[in-house]
């Protein structure tokens, strides 16, 4: 994809990011010399709204550890959002080579983040995408938060229902299909980051998604044991899987470890005008290409927080706590059309002597055969429900309310038996979830196709 090698008063330089739909570029403003970092978005490609959402929360926020916009462009194809520009590149990157940081430098920075969210929450602001892409630093290694797309301002309400953020550094309240608090969503990757900083690696980390959202559900950590007291006690109020025991961010301020050294950074006082004409000017230049528009269809899988998304009947939570014991509730994968599944699960209710009955599309009932009479229609041992979240993908969940426990279990392994047939491997959802995610991009919100966060860290939720 080309690009104009200049823009206004801006001249374009190198690349120095890129993502599904946009990149960004270092330029120079040729009338004062100063440098700045352009983003530059296709519109046809891009959703409008959320660009929008973005640019018009960050001309709310004037803040020393928030990156700031300077001004937006647009031409019949492309937004350019001139922000400011943070030489010292992304804190994912500074960990990258430094691992672990010292505590001097790790406590400035988390001090830093703080700051700039409690500037948020009193604006009203949710970021609710925290993690160490989306964290720059300057040519003196302070901090600036960026890439506000996913944040929300606050509701009347107060509660957020969108889930939306990254596998590791999620708050376990987002894993269910309830409403959140945003601002102790973000405290909670706050610690995170904060753990991160200080150990050199992630708090909650698996190859299995099932196994690290577990972890992140009881909030299973080990801390290192260079970690001193002071660190570990306030780790455990902000890493608190209880959002309404969980510490706030006053509280966070007050803390003894917090104050050592703390110089608070002050963002505007008063509220400044909020001038959008360039931003509607920008949007407004083709009238076809404001129009919102979908993902692209070379994405042929979705990621793991879009299929949580797709269905209330996902809801993690139920992964993590203890089930009834009274019903048997299992999960099984298929790499098959939701019709094809159907056929399957009704094959494994013929290889166990179980009559069945289609109750629509999705649903199927299934009993003993000998009792199928007008009387015990309504007395079934088996439901199974089949999920679909996308074409050749479906979850089946397979429930046992009364009966034999044998036959049962018989069924769910004639099922998983024919659902894996084409590939061989054991499909099960509680021992292993695969999600095949386009890697090639440092930008998505998407974890590798192992789901490996060491080695990326990003999973969007939309």
């Amino acid at each position: 994809m080309g690009f104009a090698s200049s823009i206004g008063k801006y001249q374009l330089g190198r690349t120095i990011g890129e993502g599904n739909f946009a990149k960004v570029k270092l330029a120079v403003n040729e009338h004062n010399g100063q440098y700045v970092a352009i983003k530059i978005i296709d519109k046809k490609m891009s959703d409008t709204f959320q660009v929008q959402r973005e640019i018009r929360t960050m001309k709310l926020l004037h803040h020393p550890n928030i990156v700031r916009i300077h001004e937006v462009l647009g031409t019949k194809t492309k937004i350019y959002i001139v922000m400011e520009y943070a030489s010292g590149g992304s804190l994912s990157d500074k960990m990258s080579y430094s691992k672990k940081l010292n505590e001097c430098e790790a406590k400035k920075l988390f001090q830093q983040l703080i700051d700039a969210m409690d500037y948020c929450h009193n604006k009203g602001v949710y970021h609710r995408d925290l993690k160490p892409e989306n964290l720059l630093l300057d040519g003196k290694g302070n901090l600036k938060v960026s890439d506000f797309g996913l944040s929300a301002l606050r509701k009347p309400d107060n509660v957020l229902t969108t889930a939306c953020g990254s596998p590791c550094y999620v708050a376990p309240e987002l894993l269910s299909s309830k409403g959140y608090d945003g601002a102790a969503a973000d405290v909670w990757s706050c610690g995170v980051i904060l753990f991160e900083l200080l150990a050199g690696h992630l708090p909650f980390d698996d190859n299995n998604l099932m196994n690290l959202y577990r972890k992140i559900w009881r909030a299973e950590y080990k801390c290192p044991p260079w970690f001193t007291g002071s660190q570990k006690k306030l780790i455990s109020k902000i890493i608190q899987p209880n959002a309404v025991k969980r510490i706030t961010i006053p509280e966070i301020i007050e803390h003894e470890w917090f104050q050592t050294d703390y110089v608070p950074a002050c963002g505007s006082a008063c509220d400044q005008d909020i001038h959008l004409d360039d931003v509607n000017a920008a949007f407004d230049s083709v009238e076809e290409n404001v129009s919102k528009t979908t993902i692209s269809k070379s994405s042929s899988f979705i990621n793991a927080f879009q299929l949580i998304a797709m269905s209330q009947d996902l809801d993690l939570s139920g992964l993590f706590v203890e089930q009834d014991r009274k019903k048997q509730t299992t999960r099984l994968g298929s790499k098959h059309t939701i019709n094809e599944t159907i056929e399957k699960i009704e094959t494994a209710a013929t290889d166990v002597r179980l009559s069945v009955e289609r109750m629509n599309k999705f649903m199927v009932k299934m009993h003993r055969k000998q009792i199928l009479t007008r009387s015990s229609r309504s007395c079934y041992d088996l439901s199974a429900k089949v999920i679909e979240v996308a074409p050749t993908h479906c979850v089946v969940e397979v429930s046992k309310s009364a009966g034999d426990l044998r036959m049962y279990e018989e069924f769910c392994e004639s099922l998983s038996s024919l659902l894996t047939e084409k590939s061989g491997v054991p499909s099960e959802i509680q021992e292993s979830v695969e999600v095949s995610i386009d890697g090639k991009n440092k930008q998505d919100n998407a974890c590798s196709e192992e789901l490996s966060c060491e080695e990326n860290k990003g999973l969007l939720w939309l």
